[in-house]
């Protein structure tokens, strides 16, 4: 069943004082009809238009003529109001209804609808039409959709709705906002009536000017939230038009940064802060996928993110570190072109040494669009990779550029605690670890004791390595660049291979020998006689507490010979076993007993610092 809308049946007026029946009438109000002929006025009740039910009434007895149908509502009005203001309709060849269940007219893709075309009516038939920012926009589109330009009537819609955007609009902030809102469903009549161009650049006017007078200053940003509620097409026009007035790339950083905050729900979670492994934390971390609605708004939140990466100034301090990486972990979650990560991956890169081990977490996702990670058995719970070329293009850069070794030192940090929490993934393959951990240079780390500590927590985490793989991952670490409190610590661990704890202790017999020669007095007369006692005294302590380390490495050697050559000698893995930790205590007590007792065996007294006992956490 079609619906009908019964509209404005106007008649020629009759006599003054009388109704269409000849009886008088005086509370009908005279309306003047522009365009409707001449000086014609009709005796229509004004206040009597009104809604019923999808009807609308004018008292006339003049029987309506033609047919409208605009989005499955039809509309019988009379044809000469339309006619004399329209000039699409005025070019139609009208045909009769058949039967009175047909249209004349379909009005297909009418820009505002049904209700719109109401408003049109209203005016056709002289009745007060109210503008404002909700209408005027679909108002402006239909008028020209309808073609009602001057050429039919002075002062026709087009004129009229011009005017009041142009004046009324555009001046106000808050109606520009509205109606640039009310254009995302007037594609494209809004875009060819430059209406969305002119919202566009009013907004970027008023936004990127600054108005600084005697009592206050405007806030900078005050303008974010009302753009942030805007449809993406329109965004990106607006953050086009302020960057052409030369607004700082700080200031579109921050409104880009917003605008994500606004669409993007899942930029406020820690997707990389998950520490544990196994399918719960996988479920956890694929549950943010599922809450935002799944694969049915993943395209919409994937053109989002493109979008927003495409408009970020190329200055580097235009967005933070931090939101880099959320960006990119959003790409990744939302399968976005291969492209637009490497480009992200470039930009972090180049801010990596502001980044901390939250952000170089990024989820290993393997199919983001079915919402499933693979199992925990075929891939680990963190995208080495990403890190892998996000690390390669830091280095890249400090190549072509030559920056100074500070930087790649605050690297080595970041990479040593990253290390470190990826080292506890039961399914890190030690190929992956040692890669990551060899990437850096050899002069970019003046300390090893973070690689130490990411070393022993993956021998932690993986107790059953042989003791090839031992030794090839201990390699990665030199021993030299440990401190006092590592070597200490290294010393008395069970989960490294003694031939790496050999090499700590001499690493740490040669520092002593170092310290020992910059303690010799250069000959000089300037030096009293005082002072050369003194550095006499210094050095005969060291001396002693040289030849007490060596007598320990000497039998610790020894220890360890006797201990290979028992264990090739084995041939029952059971004894084999016991012989190896008798043996290995034999070794730990020898050395525990001469480094840690007050008394050498030569009466010489070992300084408080050699018989302290160290841990790294």
């Amino acid at each position: 069943m079609k619906k009908s809308l019964q509209v404005a049946q106007v008649s020629r007026p009759p006599s003054p004082g009388s109704d269409s029946d000849g009886n008088d009438q005086v509370d009908n109000q005279s309306i003047v009809i522009p365009g409707a002929g001449g000086d014609s006025k009709l005796n229509a009740t004004a206040n009597s238009f009104q809604e019923k039910e999808l009807s609308w009434f004018v008292p006339s007895p003049m029987p309506k003529d033609l047919s409208v149908q605009v989005q499955g509502i039809t509309f019988n009005v009379h044809k000469y109001p339309l006619v004399s203001k329209c000039g699409y309709i005025h070019r139609l060849e009208l045909q009769p209804s058949i039967l009175n269940s047909g249209y004349d007219v379909k009005l297909e893709n009418f820009p505002g609808g049904s209700e719109t075309f109401a408003f049109v009516l209203k005016f056709c038939y002289g009745l007060p039409v109210g503008f404002n920012s909700n209408n005027i926009a679909p108002l402006r589109c239909a008028s020209e959709f309808l073609e009602m330009t001057e050429e039919f009537e002075a002062g026709n819609l087009i004129t009229k709705t011009e005017a009041f955007l142009t004046f009324v609009v555009l001046s106000s902030w808050k109606d520009t906002i509205t109606v640039l809102k009310s254009c995302e469903t007037l594609s494209p009549w809004a875009e060819n009536l430059q209406i969305v161009r002119r919202c566009c650049d009013s907004i970027a006017w008023k936004a990127s000017r600054e108005i600084l007078t005697e009592d206050e200053l405007i806030e900078e940003g005050w303008w974010f939230d009302d753009v942030a509620t805007l449809h993406m097409d329109h965004f990106i026009k607006i953050i086009a038009a302020i960057r052409s007035k030369g607004t700082k790339p700080e200031i579109i950083g921050k409104c880009i940064m917003h605008y994500a905050d606004r669409w993007l729900p899942g930029m406020d979670m820690e997707l990389g802060g998950l520490r544990g492994y196994g399918h719960g934390k996988i479920e956890l971390s694929f549950s943010v996928y599922s809450e935002k609605g799944g694969s049915g708004n993943s395209k919409e939140q994937k053109k989002i993110i493109e979008s927003l990466v495409s408009l970020l100034p190329p200055q580097q301090e235009a967005v933070s570190c931090k939101f880099l990486f959320k960006m990119l972990k959003m790409a990744m979650l939302y399968s976005a072109t291969p492209a637009l990560i490497s480009e992200l991956e470039k930009r972090l890169g180049m801010m990596l040494e502001d980044a901390n081990v939250n952000d170089l977490l990024v989820p290993s996702y393997k199919n983001a669009i079915q919402g499933k990670l693979l199992n925990s058995e075929q891939c680990t719970m963190h995208d080495i990779d990403v890190v892998q070329r996000i690390l390669d293009y830091f280095l890249m850069q400090e190549q072509q550029q030559q920056q100074q070794k500070s930087r790649k030192c605050n690297i080595s940090k970041i990479l040593d605690n990253y290390l470190a929490e990826i080292a506890t993934d039961p399914n890190l393959s030690i190929t992956k670890f040692q890669v990551l951990a060899e990437s850096l240079p050899e002069n970019a780390r003046p300390c090893h004791d973070g690689l130490y500590r990411a070393i022993d927590t993956y021998l932690k985490t993986h107790p059953s390595l042989s003791e090839h793989d031992r030794r090839r991952l201990c390699k990665i670490m030199n021993c030299e660049k440990l401190s006092f409190d590592a070597c200490m610590h290294a010393a008395q661990n069970d989960r490294l291979p003694l031939r790496t704890i050999v090499q700590v202790l001499s690493s740490e017999q040669v520092k002593m020998r170092a310290v020992m020669q910059e303690k010799e007095p250069a000959p000089s007369g300037n030096i009293s006689e005082q002072e050369g006692n003194q550095s006499d005294t210094e050095i005969k302590k060291l001396k002693t507490e040289l030849e007490v380390v060596k007598m320990n490495m000497a039998e610790l050697q020894n220890n360890y010979s006797e201990l290979q050559r028992e264990y090739e000698k084995l041939g029952n893995k059971q004894t084999n076993i016991f012989r190896w930790s008798f043996s290995w205590r034999k070794i730990k007590n020898s050395f525990h007993t001469r480094v840690d007792g007050k008394e050498t065996g030569a009466g010489q007294q070992i300084p408080n610092r050699f018989r302290r006992r160290f841990s790294i956490s």
